[in-house]
């Protein structure tokens, strides 16, 4: 039934974008200096989960490198290098630059140093999650670079600017902001569509299943990829996807997405998280009370505000009330 399942994964990079004209389209013309050897501005890609910040962002990367000879390229998941230390490693990765580098040893100001210091080729840098950078002062760092261009990703442009210093903030103030909203299910459909031509065999799914896994996906592109994908798989054996099949691994898809965004949290995240499980419903006060016994190096409230609205993002808790009255619950 899988022809090729690379086109089924999250972080696949299609030949084509839908439904996202305008976004490119501002974009391009945001990173059109590149192709005259000339930095371009930052730019912040910022929406919800799922709604094609990160595609957008390497796809129109992938094009500039088509007609840029000289155009360096690195893409960073702060989620995942979230230290300065590991950014920074990462992006001398890009061009080459970590030999001799010693992650026990060597001080960030000389990853910095070397990395300023680098040839001036152009370096476009996509840093995805970057609200989940520790240091923010290394955005500072990075704009001071003039061969440098940064793309910016994150959930909700208020509380990534909520969490940098002024200085910051003012070099920051006027990068271009393009703003994702959610799919509607008719661009969901026409999306997976893309995907069964590309992966799967001939008229293996109709029109009205993929309407379906859309309308179960509550536009996001990337739960109605997780079901199709799991769809294909549970559907081997058969020469069909059926509505049967859709509707039982609908819960499991969600459920494994789930899964990968709570196994990529970091330990601040994880320990709120799981107090916020164990409790079923906590004010912010208890909360932060039981996180400062409990954690080793304790944030403070507003680093933990911080964390807490990542948390609700990717919809793995949920505030209700006011600043004064409001609680935390876990989503089922």
């Amino acid at each position: 039934m899988i022809t090729d399942a690379r086109v089924l994964q999250p972080e696949f990079i299609p030949r084509e974008v839908q439904h996202r004209d305008a976004e490119v389209n501002y974009l391009s013309s945001v990173l059109n200096p590149l192709t005259k050897g000339e930095r371009a501005d930052p730019a912040l890609l910022y929406g919800p989960s799922g709604v094609g910040k990160t595609c957008i962002a390497q796809f129109l990367v992938e094009q500039l490198r088509g007609e840029v000879v000289d155009l360096n390229y690195q893409y960073v998941n702060c989620w995942e290098d979230h230290s300065r230390f590991q950014a920074l490693h990462r992006l001398l990765d890009g061009i080459g630059k970590t030999v001799d580098i010693h992650r026990q040893s060597t001080p960030t100001d000389v990853l910095l140093e070397r990395l300023r210091t680098a040839d001036d080729t152009p370096y476009v840098v996509i840093l995805d999650e970057v609200d989940q950078l520790e240091d923010k002062s290394l955005l500072y760092d990075l704009y001071r670079i003039p061969h440098i261009t940064m793309i910016l990703i994150a959930n909700d442009e208020e509380d990534l600017f909520a969490s940098i210093d002024q200085r910051l903030n003012s070099r920051l103030t006027d990068c271009e902001r393009i703003h994702f909203d959610p799919y509607h299910e008719n661009e969901l459909t026409s999306i997976l569509h893309d995907r069964v031509q590309w992966g799967l065999e001939e008229a293996v799914i109709n029109d009205s299943h993929l309407q379906l896994i859309a309308a179960n996906a509550g536009g996001d592109a990337r739960v109605a990829i997780g079901i199709l994908r799991r769809a294909a798989r549970t559907g081997r054996g058969s020469d069909r996807i059926t509505a049967d099949i859709i509707e039982e691994v609908t819960p499991e898809a969600k459920s494994e997405i789930k899964q990968q965004t709570v196994d990529r949290l970091t330990t601040h995240q994880e320990l709120l998280y799981d107090i916020i499980i164990d409790q079923g419903e906590i004010t912010p006060q208890d909360l932060y009370d039981a996180y400062c016994e409990q954690a080793d190096d304790p944030k403070t409230k507003r680093m933990v505000r911080n964390y807490l609205s990542k948390l609700e993002h990717y919809n793995l808790i949920s505030a209700e009330g006011n600043t004064k009255a409001r609680t935390y619950r876990s989503h089922a």
